[in-house]
């Protein structure tokens, strides 16, 4: 992509002579050609950390790598992503804490469209579920259901490049996230079962306690290597 730059004609400089040592004049170039263009931006990450607003992605990012975003205890403090580069031991792989995804989100409700579109070039998908939420008619496993509803969906519309996984087929991993709350802990161990019975790998952990944040990066680790 590009344009014909201008003309260039002589400076002042060039037009010196013995009469006008430091003339007050040059000679006009041509302009060249002028485009409004607009970028889309794309993070490239190897793992999407995908979840509800307030799943607790962007402490997760900040705990296990150098990045510091902005964390608050409100929905939305996260609009772009958050990207952090991980090391654990051998490994090395970085991470995007995509902004929160709703229901709807695959037609655009609460910026959906804008959020889905980072995770069109990561390699795994990692399922961050709040296991302390109080919103009614929440729940880990219909989180995790409602959230595969809306990449299907956003997939659904996708071009992909030839060779390109198919964000369905991408690897996922669950992430039960705040089991430092008593009845957090009590119902990420109910339902990892039912997690593991969908031949998904289950990580409990807490990011305010660090509880299981090692395993969890080494899984990455391993995960994002197996894949290069």
């Amino acid at each position: 992509m590009g344009w014909m730059g201008g003309m260039a004609f002589l400076g002042n400089a060039a037009l010196a002579n013995k009469v006008r040592r430091a003339p007050g004049f040059a000679l006009l170039g041509e302009p060249g050609e002028e485009r409004d263009v607009i970028l889309e931006l794309k993070s490239i990450a190897d793992v999407a950390l995908v979840g509800f607003p307030s799943a607790g992605k962007s402490s997760l990012v900040a705990s296990i790598s150098a990045a510091k975003p902005k964390i608050a205890d409100y929905p939305f403090t996260t609009l772009v992503p958050n990207l952090g580069v991980v090391s654990f031991g051998e490994y090395r792989y970085t991470i995007a804490d995509v902004p929160g995804l709703i229901p709807g989100a695959s037609e655009g409700k609460g910026l959906g469209l804008e959020f889905l579109r980072h995770i069109e070039r990561t390699e795994i998908i990692a399922h961050v579920i709040d296991c302390a939420t109080l919103e009614p008619n929440r729940d880990p496993i219909s989180d995790y259901n409602a959230l595969e509803h809306e990449l299907s969906q956003y997939a659904n519309k996708l071009d992909l490049p030839l060779g390109a996984i198919p964000i369905p087929e991408r690897p996922r991993i669950i992430v039960l996230n705040k089991i430092d709350v008593p009845e957090a802990k009590e119902l990420a161990e109910f339902v990892r079962s039912d997690f593991e019975k969908m031949g998904l790998p289950v990580f409990e952990i807490s990011t305010a306690s660090h509880e299981g944040l090692k395993d969890l990066g080494f899984a990455l680790g391993k995960m994002v290597a197996s894949m290069r």
